[in-house]
C-alpha cells in the first residue's frame, strides 16, 4: 500500500519469551526508562501542541491501576519496556497525573490521525488488550474470579485454572468490481452521498474468501468469483482485524438487502478518483476517510 494504515506498523516487539519471566516484568516495573501508557476509560492520553504524541507517565501511575486489570507488559522499543494501565476510576486524570495544560485524554479514534504512525499503533494494542482485561475479571466456564498472568498476555481462573486469551474478530472488507466500476454500500443514517466497501464478520468455519461471497451476496445480492487478499489494518473498537480484499463480481445485478444496508451502488473509477482527491462535490460521492481500510482499498484499486 502507497501510505502506512492506521494502527498498523508497530514497532512492539511483543517480547513473548521476556514475558514468561516475573523477574523480567517486575524489574521493567522498577526502571526510569520504561514507559507507561495510562488509559483512563479507553482514552488516551496525548500531548497538546503543534506535535501530537503519546505522552507517557511515570510507574507511580500503577498505584491507580484497575485492580481487575493491573499493569499489563505490551512489550519492548529498542529494548525499553512499554506498560498499558487503565486507570478508569479517577475522576479527574490529568490532574492526578499533574498533565494539566500539557497532555488530556482523548477519544483514541478521534485522536489517531494525528499521531505518528507508530504511537496509533501501539495506542491501538494498548486500548484493546485492556478493555479485554476488563471485560473478563471471570470465568466463562465456571465463574471463578480470573487473573491475570504472563505480563497481561492471558488470564487464568482461579476455580477451573483454564486459561483465556484475547481474541480477535476478524472482519472482511472488500471492495467488489466489474470492470471499470466497482460495488460500494451505505448503511442506514448515513449521509445520502456516502458510500463504503462492503464489509462483515467472518463466521465459524469460514475461509476469507467464502466470507467475501457470502457478506457481499447477502447484503448487495451480487455473486463474487475470484477474492484477492490486500491489506490489514487492527481495529481496536473493541478488538477487530480487518482483512481487506478487492473482489470480483459475477455479475452486476443489485439487489440490496435494506436490513443491512439503505443502498449499494456501481461507481465509476474516475467518480471513485474525483471523491479520493478531495472533491466529494464533484464526484457526488463521499468515501471514507484515510482512517479506514476502505479507503485505501479504493486507492489500491484506482492506481491498479
Amino acid at each position: 500500500m502507497p501510505h502506512p494504515i492506521i494502527f498498523s506498523g508497530s514497532p512492539m516487539d511483543r517480547a513473548d519469551h521476556e514475558r514468561r519471566d516475573p523477574k523480567f516484568i517486575e524489574d521493567r516495573l522498577d526502571r526510569e526508562d520504561s514507559r507507561f501508557i495510562p488509559l483512563w476509560r479507553l482514552n488516551a492520553l496525548v500531548k497538546q501542541g503543534d506535535e501530537a504524541g503519546l505522552a507517557f507517565a511515570r510507574n507511580v501511575v500503577c498505584e491507580h491501576a484497575n485492580p481487575d486489570v493491573g499493569t499489563v507488559f505490551l512489550g519492548l522499543v529498542d529494548d525499553v519496556a512499554y506498560f498499558a494501565v487503565d486507570i478508569s476510576s479517577l475522576e479527574n486524570p490529568e490532574e492526578a497525573l499533574g498533565a494539566e495544560g500539557v497532555a488530556k485524554f482523548e477519544d483514541v479514534r478521534a485522536a489517531a490521525s494525528r499521531l505518528p504512525a507508530p504511537d496509533a499503533a501501539i495506542i491501538a494494542h494498548a486500548r484493546s488488550r485492556v478493555d479485554w482485561h476488563a471485560r473478563h475479571p471471570f470465568c466463562p466456564t465456571c465463574g471463578d474470579k480470573t487473573v491475570v498472568r504472563g505480563g497481561g498476555s492471558h488470564r487464568v481462573c482461579t476455580g477451573c485454572s483454564v486459561e483465556h486469551f484475547p481474541r480477535t474478530d476478524p472482519v472482511a472488507i472488500a471492495v467488489v468490481t466489474h470492470g471499470e466500476r466497482c460495488l460500494l454500500g451505505r448503511q442506514h443514517g448515513w449521509p445520502d452521498e456516502m458510500y463504503s466497501a462492503l464489509a462483515g464478520f467472518i463466521e465459524s468455519g469460514e475461509s476469507l474468501e467464502e466470507a467475501v461471497r457470502r457478506e457481499v451476496k447477502e447484503e448487495s445480492g451480487v455473486p463474487v468469483g475470484d477474492v484477492h487478499y490486500v491489506a490489514s489494518q487492527p481495529w481496536p473498537f473493541a478488538a477487530s482485524l480487518m482483512i481487506g480484499c478487492i473482489a470480483e463480481a459475477l455479475d452486476d445485478a443489485v439487489e440490496v438487502d435494506r436490513f443491512e444496508l439503505e443502498d449499494a451502488s456501481w461507481f465509476e473509477k474516475d467518480r471513485v478518483e474525483r471523491a479520493l482527491g478531495g472533491d466529494p462535490k464533484g464526484a457526488e460521492l463521499i468515501v471514507p476517510p484515510p482512517m479506514a481500510i476502505a479507503h485505501h482499498l479504493l486507492v489500491h484499486w484506482v492506481a491498479s
